[in-house]
């Protein structure tokens, strides 16, 4: 009988989306619908209360709170949760030294040394996941949760690719997070100087042809890393995705010249773990000829020569046209007009590079405001399941749940593995498969069958498999946390759910009422 109604309640859920065919939903304008805009778009969603704060300070106000976040006091109780993820406050050098202790100990191959190994880099994977999405979840500086991830995405690193998995938390922390209203010409720099940048796209061993080692590999992740003469990874991604873009103008010899003038950009892991030394130039990799980069003659300048040609790229027009774009796209609607990037990309070139200020061009552009552009966006994966979480108020100390739908959704958290991060886009994320995959968390999360509640060893194991698990939904799953309220849900969201959709879920039972809101195209739309 339990499995008849569950089969009945997703036919429920899987004929509501299909009635819909997912329509660009569009409130008519007013002061509900404007706050719900901005609670969509500047933050995860609302949770319970929000639509009503942001209509009583209203939405000019709600903004500049946002593009100002150190005006609004984190909770006692996130605080107390980051206090207490050590990797979240560890320095690169620290946790680096935690996990390469931890390969080098524990690889006899015997099930106790494979148990630890898993049970330390578990551990520093874990904690760096709860303090991205402790905050993204919990925190009233939404805004900044949302342009950490979107400059994360930006500057994409894997954390799949060996010491990676160690620098990630201190890359978003230190490289990404502090930078997020700032200059983009720090952000860049920051991202460029970071380890967990370098070591991604091999930088970190690329040196002028006629480099001798002299015996000075080091190692990396157990392994001896030794350079390998010039590497371009870095040099071409930083060109056609963190600044010029694809059509930015600069040819395959200027990706030579540039990747020249960074060889000697490196780290040593050895001097992180001693000293916290997380970058360093080193002039003996350092290429010392003449180059010709974008139509500039560069003399030999030592580290100089890169620094220089990040001022040149920051400040490029097409870097302003690029990244106006992207903002634009990410904000407004998929496809966003020429009018718009090009106000952008002028803000952006008229305060050299400052992202406060071109973030409030756009946020007071017609555009954003147009009822067109309302609940015009795709909820990524990462955006569906925290605004779910959100909305439904859900206490979270396990985010395996989370991490397990991410990864079914084909967006692990931390997990693109190529330079230029997940898309945004409906056309990147709307097919049946993930559909029908987000109506099972829908349903596992509104019938507490996830155990957000539940405190996990470090020693369980991380792997996709078992995030799944943490994440399923089968009809004989018994319930352990309290069903979500669809009253609650329903008030949360005010005027994003349509008539038609509230019709739809007034006229199922309550067990499935939840269900059909966190499920609804209307949520999956923001």
């Amino acid at each position: 009988m339990k499995t008849l109604t569950k089969i009945s309640s997703f036919a429920v859920l899987v004929m509501a989306a299909s009635a819909f065919n997912f329509p660009s939903y569009a409130a008519d304008l007013s002061t509900d619908a404007e706050a719900l805009h901005v609670l969509n778009r500047l933050a995860y969603g609302p949770r319970p209360g929000d639509l009503e704060r942001v209509k009583k300070i209203g939405v000019d106000a709600y903004i500049e709170q946002q593009l100002n976040p150190q005006s609004l006091p984190l909770p006692d109780s996130l605080q107390r949760k980051l206090k207490a993820l050590d990797v979240s406050t560890q320095s690169a050098g620290s946790v680096l030294f935690d996990y390469q202790k931890a390969l080098k100990d524990n690889n006899d191959g015997s099930d106790a040394a494979q148990k630890k190994r898993r049970e330390v880099i578990g551990h520093i994977s874990e904690e760096t996941a709860q303090a991205r999405l402790y905050r993204a979840i919990e925190s009233p500086r939404q805004l900044e949760e949302v342009m950490v991830d979107f400059w994360f995405n930006h500057f994409n690193v894997f954390n799949g690719k060996g010491l990676d998995r160690a620098l990630i938390a201190s890359y978003e922390r230190d490289a990404i997070r502090p930078y997020v209203f700032g200059n983009f010409r720090d952000l860049l720099g920051a991202t460029a100087k970071h380890p967990a940048m370098l070591f991604y796209l091999d930088n970190w061993l690329s040196t002028s042809a006629d480099f001798q080692a002299n015996g000075r590999q080091v190692r990396a992740g157990g392994q001896k890393a030794k350079s390998s003469g010039l590497n371009e990874n870095y040099a071409r991604e930083i060109m056609e995705l963190h600044t010029l873009g694809v059509d930015g103008g600069y040819t395959q010899r200027d990706v030579t010249e540039l990747a020249r003038m960074l060889t000697g950009w490196t780290f040593d892991p050895r001097a992180m773990v001693r000293n916290n030394q997380n970058f360093y130039f080193d002039a003996d990799r350092h290429d010392r000829g003449t180059k010709q980069w974008l139509g500039k003659t560069v003399g030999p300048r030592g580290q100089a020569e890169a620094e220089f040609a990040l001022d040149i790229l920051a400040l490029h027009p097409a870097t302003a046209h690029h990244l106006s774009y992207q903002l634009a796209q990410y904000f407004v609607e998929d496809k966003p007009s020429a009018a718009l990037v090009d106000r952008l990309a002028k803000r952006y070139l008229d305060t050299r590079g400052d992202i406060r200020s071109v973030l409030q061009t756009l946020f007071a552009s017609a555009e954003f405001r147009d009822p067109k552009n309302m609940a015009a966006k795709y909820k990524t994966p990462y955006q569906f399941v925290v605004s779910a979480v959100r909305a439904s108020d859900i206490p979270v100390q396990n985010v395996r749940p989370i991490l397990g739908a991410l990864a079914q959704l084909g967006m692990p958290l931390y997990g693109s593995q190529t330079p230029d991060g997940y898309k945004n886009t409906e056309e990147a994320w709307m097919n049946p498969d993930a559909l029908t995959r987000r109506i099972n968390f829908a349903t596992a999360l509104a019938t507490g069958r996830l155990p957000f509640n539940t405190v996990v060893d470090d020693g369980e194991k991380m792997g996709k498999k078992q995030l799944a698990k943490q994440a399923e939904d089968k009809p004989d799953k018994p319930a352990v946390m309290a069903a979500v309220s669809a009253s609650s849900l329903m008030q949360t969201m005010g005027t994003g759910l349509s008539a038609r959709t509230r019709d739809i879920i007034n006229g199922n039972q309550e067990a499935l009422r939840a269900s059909l809101v966190l499920g609804s195209p209307d949520f999956m739309q923001h």
